[in-house]
């Protein structure tokens, strides 16, 4: 049965139907092999998203559109610019610095490729920059939209592994700004090697001015992030919490929000959190009746005795993860693997929060990896060409992140350091 359901959403994934239905009509068929009561799909499917942690998912999601469109974006990207625009390569260098920011109040990497590329990519043309490396470094540097928390495959990963989200948050800051620091250092080399950028100080605003001008846009990371470490609230209230935010700033501070743009806003937001939730609810029953025919169990054992140490696992792990990446989107495979992963590296002693960073880091990449990897798609959206066009720009970039991805497996102080500190471990 669990073959079958397996191969049937593989056949659906290469015909293009989409990834919630192929889950879906994957786990029908395993009902009825199963002789499974259709009923019990209806519990699961119910219990799959009857989570209050999801309700974090709609409501970041929202928060994400309401900057893009209230101005908050357009500010942190002068802000990033005033900082690091004036050396040469300091416009790609701002895009994964704007993107660290964005980062920490929008948990999406799709609203991050469309509110910071919609700015930035027509710059980083206009100062020379091929488009298909505007587009590929876009695409790269808003993977960090899931990796700096708040993050939204970090919720579906605590959901799923039982997992402190709150801890899991602050184990992110030390990768996603591993990542980060590593982009700008290698664009900055990489733009001295080909000569680009020596006139991307022009036209940038004083720091002191960049900052004031920003400065309700700053202090939006500070409240959401500053209220979920200091106790304020849950990291599923802060997701509400940032929604107001924004939407008092796009609305009364910067007067750059209307009536009219928030049904757009409310549209967009409506149908990404639907599309989510959708997976969530399908990939729910799918993990329910792999769990149920024991596969979980029999892919522990099995890792175990083929896999004999940690370092292996997490090797095996990484390579797999890789692979799969590239076909299913992310919060899918979080949703289906981690119940099935995360107890097997709990028997290698590898610690539940190091190995969900380890997961969303990995399938990060599936973001911006051919055939399905949607920051590319929104990447190219913007930019206007063709997906192949940046497949050539794009690999040093996935080099880069694989190395990254590396030193945050076999270095846990990188993931755990903070994490530890803040608990007193």
């Amino acid at each position: 049965m669990s073959l079958t359901m397996l191969v049937t959403m593989m056949v659906c994934f290469a015909l293009t139907v989409s990834v919630a239905v192929s889950i879906g009509l994957s786990a029908v068929l395993g009902i009825h092999l199963g002789n499974v009561n259709m009923l019990i799909s209806v519990k699961e499917i119910f219990s799959s998203i009857n989570k209050f942690p999801l309700a974090a998912i709609p409501f970041f999601i929202l928060a994400g559109n309401l900057m893009e469109t209230g101005g908050i974006s357009r500010r942190l990207v002068e802000f990033g610019r005033s900082i690091v625009g004036g050396v040469q390569g300091g416009l790609p260098m701002t895009v994964v610095l704007t993107c660290m920011i964005f980062a920490a109040v929008s948990g999406s990497s799709v609203a991050t490729t469309f509110a910071i590329g919609a700015i930035l990519i027509p710059a980083l043309i206009r100062y020379g920059y091929p488009t298909p490396y505007a587009a590929a470094l876009q695409a790269t540097s808003a993977e960090l939209g899931v990796i700096i928390p708040p993050s939204i495959p970090m919720i579906l990963y605590g959901v799923s592994a039982e997992v402190s989200i709150g801890e899991l948050f602050i184990a992110g800051f030390g990768p996603g700004l591993f990542i980060g620091g590593s982009l700008m250092l290698f664009v900055w080399v990489y733009c001295k090697w080909k000569g680009w950028g020596k006139n991307d100080g022009e036209g940038r605003l004083p720091v002191g001015k960049a900052t004031w001008q920003a400065g309700w846009a700053l202090m939006m990371p500070v409240v959401i992030l500053g209220g979920i470490y200091g106790g304020i609230f849950t990291p599923t209230e802060a997701a509400a919490v940032s929604v107001f935010y924004a939407l008092l700033v796009g609305t009364v501070i910067y007067r750059e929000i209307g009536l009219k743009d928030l049904y757009t806003i409310l549209r967009k937001s409506v149908i990404s959190s639907a599309v989510i939730m959708f997976i969530i609810a399908n990939a729910g029953l799918f993990a329910f009746l792999l769990t149920r025919a024991g596969v979980p169990e029999t892919i522990g054992v099995w890792l175990q005795e083929v896999l004999k140490s940690p370092a292996m696992f997490l090797l095996g792990v990484n390579v797999a993860l890789f692979i799969i990446g590239m076909f299913i989107e992310t919060s899918a495979a979080i949703l289906v693997l981690a119940p099935i992963l995360a107890p097997v590296a709990i028997r290698f002693g590898i610690d539940p929060v190091h190995f969900g960073l380890v997961m969303v880091v990995n399938l990060a990449l599936g973001m911006i990896t051919p055939p399905f990897g949607v920051n590319l798609f929104a990447a190219c959206t913007v930019a206007r060409i063709s997906v192949d066009r940046i497949i050539k720009d794009l690999v040093p970039f996935v080099l880069v992140i694989l190395a990254c991805l590396m030193v945050i497996t076999y270095v846990p102080g990188i993931s755990l350091g903070l994490r530890d500190l803040v608990y007193g471990r």
